[in-house]
């Protein structure tokens, strides 16, 4: 017995003593990786404000909540609602602007937010990925839109890309009063992962980005500042997403100043958000929009979303990668089939 106590108090320093160094040790930090194309637009003229735009703030559980409101041209009655949820460490004027003028002449309400943490919404650390609160946050923009006078409280659809299709998808499991969703590669079934080369998906490369992950939920809980690393990052290094086309065609998306960060704790829990599991209490149609050539999402993790919709899902393909779907022809293809 004196024995086994002996071991297990040897066990129990070596687990204490690797904790110290994954929270103290120097050695840990990032490249930022500001990609040179994204570089090139801090040097740009700033994109000019449609003068329809309302800036609008709501709170969430404390959190002072950023959003974008677009009212349409005739409001001679209540009129339905698209709520707008970006994707995995976006911020609402990266691309939603574009989709949203779309639908505000196709006389809808459009509601665009900043996660909180994110672009200009508050709340403490910055650059934090958690979704029960993108989730949360999400609810309370659905909350504010039906106490709008403007909006039919009846007619509320989500509109999500990315890791917001996944949010969608969940929320309109949790809603049954949603009318109706629009998530494009949505992110549903983290158990699936795009096929990857060697060089890019090591045993090596997953067990640093385990440590990063350690790292900063460890620093999280005493109280200490955390530890990021890139959202998006080369192929090979330390990232969220480090495909070659995340690497070449995420930067052609990004706003001036974007922040190419993220808490690298949301590494260790990503993994268990399965939206796949809440599809069958959805109650709405859903327009899923999926991409044959996606280097993050493969088809397959659709499947048993698909599958779990029935009747309820609308599926429609495409020829292209994970960020090609929002420019040139698939942008029109796509936002025509969404409005």
């Amino acid at each position: 017995l004196i024995f086994i106590l002996k071991v297990l108090g040897g066990l129990v320093g070596l687990i204490v003593i690797y904790m110290l160094i994954v929270m103290f040790a120097p050695g840990f930090s990032v490249p930022y990786q500001i990609p040179e194309l994204a570089k090139s637009k801090t040097n740009s003229a700033a994109p000019s404000v449609p003068g329809f735009r309302k800036d609008v703030t709501f709170d969430v559980e404390g959190a002072a909540i950023h959003a974008w409101l677009y009212l349409p041209e005739d409001l001679s009655q209540k009129v339905p609602c698209i709520i707008m949820a970006t994707g995995l460490g976006g911020t609402k004027n990266m691309i939603l602007e574009s989709y949203a003028v779309r639908f505000r002449e196709a006389g809808f309400a459009v509601l665009a937010f900043d996660y909180r943490f994110f672009g200009e919404s508050g709340g403490e650390p910055r650059q934090l990925i958690w979704m029960p609160h993108q989730l949360a946050d999400l609810e309370g923009a659905i909350k504010y839109a039906r106490n709008l006078n403007e909006v039919d409280f009846e007619k509320i659809a989500l509109w999500g890309t990315s890791a917001g299709g996944a949010h969608v998808v969940t929320a309109a499991a949790r809603d049954n009063k949603i009318a109706c969703v629009s998530a494009m590669v949505p992110m549903l079934d983290p158990g699936f992962q795009a096929d990857e080369s060697e060089e890019d998906h090591s045993a090596w490369l997953s067990f640093k980005m385990f440590v990063h992950g350690q790292r900063d939920i460890a620093r999280s809980r005493f109280g200490l500042a955390p530890h990021r690393i890139p959202i998006v990052g080369k192929p090979g290094t330390v990232g969220l997403m480090t495909s070659a086309d995340a690497y070449s065609d995420f930067v052609k998306l990004l706003p001036e100043n974007y922040n190419n960060q993220a808490c690298a704790r949301i590494i260790l829990r990503a993994m268990l958000y399965r939206p796949v599991d809440t599809a069958q209490n959805i109650k709405c149609p859903v327009l899923l929009q999926l991409s044959k050539n996606d280097s993050l999402l493969p088809l397959k993790a659709s499947e048993e979303t698909i599958q779990k919709l029935g009747d309820l899902a609308e599926v429609e393909y495409y020829s292209s990668g994970h960020f090609e779907i929002y420019t040139g022809e698939n942008f029109e293809r796509s936002v025509g089939e969404q409005t």
